[in-house]
């Protein structure tokens, strides 16, 4: 509006007849006017509100039955996945269905809308298959809980839909395949039909084989439901076909990223799973004294990527696969690693057009995108035996494949306790050499990585702390075996060249804690790197001291091996013991006695302040690290304190510990 206010400067020399702020008011007021005017003409369509059951309208199909319709397709599966497994599971599903006369696809419930459900029947012999992971303490995977929250909001009656369920989930967790189980009974409550029973895979046991018993019994049931016979057809179906790029502009080529191209060149907030922050490292250092271990503290700056994170949340990471094994692999295969590929959907009306980004190369797919180092699945092996040259490879590699008891213990023993990778494999059939361009399209994604962040965002806004455990170990067949995450970690020093090592993460929010009252007392049980998250709970509830806030008890449960070797941030606490941040350090070194003492045992000689602490004074329990022995161990000394100080039965104090942690008063941050 600049151009109004300097019309009064044109009339200066002869006898106004408005006064200078009459004009200025009138200028204003009319420039007013014109702006509305003009802005009027370019208003924004009202937005229309859909109900909750009505699909949006979208550039994209979101409309999965529409998508079934036009490519003839019977069978849609489902898939809700943290770390990618559950995804398998659902290509290697959909992918079945052509052996058996029948047409699928593989769908991520984000991308469609949920309510259309209910018109599947509009579809002949259709079927709705969910494989469904269960994350944390009972909770939807991400790419899940809208559907999850619709399944829970919905009245929608689902009569004519036929379903079937195949839970992915872990024993040792207290809520154990929690999202699977109810995925299958809000389908029944809405009136869905189930043709197969849910099946329930334990990661803790064998989470390939219990998958492979299940689908072996599904297909079976679902040709005599539909009445179709098997094709028999045993060849390999391949998803994708390559494209070998000769003359290609090398600044559309991927290198890494997970989203945009080039985004790790210029980023842009907000920083998610596709596109994540490449944070610097500022600090690495070795926590342990001595032993034989390898306990570190990694700090990576956040300053200026608008990322916010709270004490107890998760940071994601992206790790890249050891380049000696990239390199063997390429050597074994006799390929050109640097050949740039894409490797292309058969299914043009996939949603997935690739495997990983593409166009990139072999190099870069092995580096950054691929699984390579977690052992095969039985359905990789399956699809392999096929250019094996030795028809004994090619047998024992189909047997492993198979449901037989034979094949079962094969693999477990061949794959799973020999710990082979895909290069040990290649290295001990050497009759087996396939195509890399297959291997690739075979192979699972690379995941990020969760830890515990080790910091709280009120005393370090601008970096978040990591604490990790190098993982390596040597195989039955003699092999060296280094955790991806671990060993990528442990390498990110911190250059005196001016060139930074980073990071390419994100933050993971979670359910994990401090009370909303700082007046609660908190009790902490972490030993070993499960410390992770209490230190960034003892430096808030420091920080709220300063504040000058009323804050609670404070009691921390430690325990590692050696006082002298593994007793991580040992300065720290002592520190904050001795501030009064921490009202209570109590470490147990199970180790350095005859007798092993773990934190169990530490939280039984307490008992009496504990009872107190939960019974009288509200406090709130967090547990963290490993979930298949500590954590069960620690509850069930809580079973045994209330039991024994609160006067109750075992059922009794089964149940109260449990209400507790309803109420959100007894979390865990548990791995196994």
């Amino acid at each position: 509006m600049e151009q109004y206010i300097t019309q009064p400067e044109a009339m200066e020399e002869e006898e106004p007849l408005f006064s200078n702020l009459d004009l200025f008011l009138f200028t204003l007021i009319a420039g007013l006017i014109i702006y509305w005017f003009m802005s009027r003409k370019k208003a924004e369509p009202i937005p229309e509100f859909k109900k909750l059951d009505q699909p949006a309208p979208s550039t994209r199909e979101t409309s999965f039955i529409e998508k079934m319709k036009k490519t003839g397709r019977n069978i849609v599966v489902f898939y809700g996945s943290q770390t990618g497994t559950g995804e398998e599971f659902a290509n290697r599903l959909s992918k079945d269905a052509q052996r058996y006369g029948m047409k699928g696809m593989a769908a991520d419930p984000e991308e469609y809308v949920m309510c259309e459900l209910s018109r599947l029947a509009e579809i002949d012999n259709s079927l709705a298959i969910f494989c469904m992971a269960t994350y944390g303490e009972g909770d939807p995977t991400d790419n899940a809980q809208d559907f999850y929250d619709w399944l829970q909001e919905s009245d929608l009656e689902l009569n004519g839909v036929n379903y079937t369920v195949f839970a992915l989930g872990n024993k040792t967790y207290e809520h154990y395949n929690a999202m699977g189980a109810y995925v299958d009974k809000r389908l029944e409550e809405l009136g869905a039909k189930r043709v197969f029973d849910l099946g329930m895979g334990d990661d803790d046991g064998n989470l390939e084989e219990d998958f492979v018993t299940w689908r072996e019994q599904f297909w079976p049931a679902m040709c005599e439901h539909f009445g179709v016979e098997a094709s028999g057809e045993d060849s390999s179906i391949r998803q994708y076909e390559l494209k070998e790029h000769n003359d290609i502009n090398m600044n559309k080529v991927y290198t890494g990223e997970l989203g945009r191209l080039k985004s790790f060149e210029t980023q842009k907030p907000p920083f998610d799973s596709k596109n994540p922050f490449l944070a610097p490292v500022i600090v690495n250092r070795k926590l342990n004294k001595a032993g034989n271990r390898h306990l570190m503290h990694l700090e990576v700056d956040i300053t200026g990527s608008k990322i916010r994170y709270e004490s107890g949340d998760h940071v994601a990471v992206y790790p890249t696969n050891d380049t000696a094994i990239v390199n063997k692999l390429g050597q074994i295969l006799g390929v050109d690693l640097d050949m740039v590929i894409s490797l292309n959907n058969l299914d043009e009306e996939s949603n997935k057009k690739h495997p990983f980004p593409c166009p990139t190369t072999y190099r870069t797919a092995l580096t950054h995108y691929l699984d390579i180092i977690h052992p095969p699945r039985t359905n990789v092996l399956y699809e392999l035996a096929q250019y094996a040259t030795d028809p004994k490879d090619q047998e024992n590699m189909r047997k492993m494949a198979s449901s037989a008891p034979e094949g079962k213990a094969l693999y477990q023993s061949f794959v799973l306790e020999d710990n082979r990778n895909i290069l040990a494999i290649l290295e001990d059939l050497p009759s087996l050499r396939p195509p890399i361009d297959h291997l690739c399209e075979l192979m699972p994604r690379l995941q990020a990585r969760y830890y515990s962040i080790a910091s709280s965002s009120k005393v370090h806004p601008n970096s978040i702390h990591i604490c990790a455990v190098l993982v390596e170990y040597t195989t039955k067949t003699g092999r060296l075996t280094k955790g991806v995450a671990t060993t990528w970690l442990k390498n990110k020093l911190v250059a005196d060249n001016g060139h930074k090592s980073t990071v390419p993460m994100y933050i993971r929010k979670s359910q994990f804690r401090l009370p909303f009252k700082a007046s609660n007392p908190v009790i902490m049980v972490g030993p070993g790197t499960g410390i992770a998250p209490f230190m960034g709970f003892i430096q808030e509830r420091g920080w709220l001291k300063e504040q000058g806030k009323e804050v609670g008890e404070t009691v921390l449960y430690f325990g590692c091996r050696h006082k002298n070797e593994d007793y991580l941030y040992q300065e720290e606490l002592e520190e904050a013991e001795k501030t009064g941040v921490i009202t209570k350090l109590n470490v147990a070194f199970s180790r350095d006695q005859e007798q092993k003492v773990y934190v169990q045992h530490l939280l039984r000689t307490n008992k009496e302040d504990l009872w107190r602490q939960i019974h009288t004074d509200n406090a709130h329990i967090y547990i963290c690290g490993d979930a298949r022995n500590m954590a069960r161990d620690v509850q069930t000394a809580f079973y045994e304190i209330a039991e024994e100080l609160g006067g109750m039965t075992r059922t009794q104090a089964t149940d109260y510990i449990k209400k507790l942690m309803t109420k959100g008063r007894y979390s865990q941050d548990v791995w196994s």
